[in-house]
């Protein structure tokens, strides 16, 4: 593992372990949004429901959305559309990459694991969560490897040039360590860390189905049956499916889209 992955870990799992320790979270207050509000500016309308800006594509956003989701945390859904962000994305967000949530109380989270993080402390009826210390620090761990290294080959290779085949396999073939990995794993048990899924399998779940859709009849022929069983599963349920809803790129004048919808997530924690 590289030490910047080392690092992300650790951040991660003190984020975690403080999640657990104090049975809340707290994200950063955004300066910037503090500091327009307070001169007058305002540009947040206070809502009853935190604001999501989001893509549907973005593996990122997805893992943001599974959380929200299962956690049965409804917001309003604003669909970016990546080439022609909304100015009011661009103005509670510096970097203005999705996913972002603007709580009801002007916090804005920034990173998609922490959004996760954040819904999860509101509601985790899946227990995607684990209270084991030792286990903590071996998910962080995971989910750092699959956001550091494994992302940076992933996009060598998905984006790689119809010239640059050569560079495009050697990526793919970095990708394959960590997916032999996973492999590895659910060849012990059904999801990565045990009989149920953890917030780690919809943390990484975007990313392996991200790489798999590169060339997909080839992902099939590959060696790695236990990861492919696992993806299959994940993607045909229904919780997949509903983060998967199409919607036109949001604009100011547009009605709120809540997002699931109050009906969905009580049809869904019913069943």
């Amino acid at each position: 593992m590289l030490v910047a992955e080392s690092d992300h870990a650790s951040a991660l799992a003190c984020r975690y372990q403080l999640l657990l320790t104090m049975g809340l979270y707290k994200p950063c207050k955004n300066a910037m949004l503090k500091g327009l509000i307070q001169a007058g500016n305002v540009i947040l309308t206070m809502v009853e429901h935190p604001i999501l800006y989001s893509f549907r594509r973005c593996p990122y956003a997805m893992r943001a959305r599974l959380a929200l989701s299962v956690a049965g945390v409804t917001v309003r859904l604003r669909e970016v559309a990546l080439k022609h962000k909304p100015a009011a994305l661009l103005q509670v967000s510096a970097k203005a990459t999705v996913p972002v949530l603007v709580l009801a109380d002007v916090e804005v989270i920034h990173e998609s694991l922490d959004i996760l993080l954040w819904a999860l402390a509101q509601n985790d009826p899946a227990g995607w969560l684990s209270t084991d210390g030792q286990q903590v620090a071996l998910m962080a761990a995971l989910v750092a490897e699959n956001d550091q290294a494994f992302k940076g080959h992933l996009d060598r290779y998905k984006y790689a040039g119809r010239d640059a085949i050569e560079e495009a396999h050697a990526a793919r073939d970095q990708c394959e360590v960590f997916l032999f990995q996973l492999d590895e794993r659910l060849r012990r048990a059904a999801y990565l860390f045990g009989e149920r899924p953890s917030y780690v399998d919809m943390a990484i779940l975007p990313f392996v189905r991200q790489f798999a859709h590169v060339d997909l009849a080839w992902f099939r022929t590959r060696p790695y049956n236990a990861l492919i069983l696992w993806l299959d599963g994940l993607l045909a349920g229904d919780l997949f499916a509903g983060i998967m809803t199409k919607y036109p790129p949001w604009q100011p004048q547009d009605p709120d889209t809540l997002w699931p919808s109050p009906l969905e997530t009580d049809r869904r924690q019913a069943s």
